[in-house]
């Protein structure tokens, strides 16, 4: 299952991949908006973050008019790893080295094709862990406080 979410400034960005979703038989629960009224981000980048850090969603997409007010937020629930991406390397690059599980967009910095087609990297690709897994690990640590760092 996979949650979004966005603001009024990622409304359309967020209908164009719930398109993608729907012909790709993909689940996905949506968190809003639901329209493009002014609303505030961090409701929606909570929701969805606590979604996937709950487990209920294996992971999600947030929406706003950068993507970076959403990856603030969500990044604050522990066990989130929320990137913002323009281009498919970083959402393929995010996905295999750093396991995250929250991609953000940028509805007035993408067009809804280049959206959509971030969306299908992100969701497509897996983590490669090895080398990558403990430098994961390592985040969580300093999500727990417990990182050491001898330098």
């Amino acid at each position: 299952m996979i949650a979004i979410g966005c603001d009024h400034g990622g409304f359309e960005i967020k209908e164009a991949i719930k398109d993608y979703l729907n012909n790709e038989g993909l689940e996905y629960r949506d968190f809003g908006t639901y329209n493009t009224d002014c609303v505030d981000y961090p409701v929606f980048a909570y929701k969805v973050a606590k979604s996937v850090a709950s487990g209920e969603c294996e992971r999600g997409i947030l929406c706003c008019g950068t993507g970076i007010g959403v990856s603030i937020a969500a990044n604050k629930i522990k066990g989130i790893r929320a990137a913002v991406c323009s281009d498919e390397f970083s959402a393929e690059m995010t996905r295999r080295h750093n396991d995250a599980n929250v991609l953000c967009l940028g509805g007035r910095t993408l067009d809804k094709k280049k959206a959509t087609l971030l969306a299908s990297v992100f969701l497509n690709t897996p983590f490669d862990s090895g080398r990558h897994k403990v430098r994961v690990e390592q985040i969580l640590k300093i999500e727990d406080g417990t990182f050491k760092v001898d330098l």
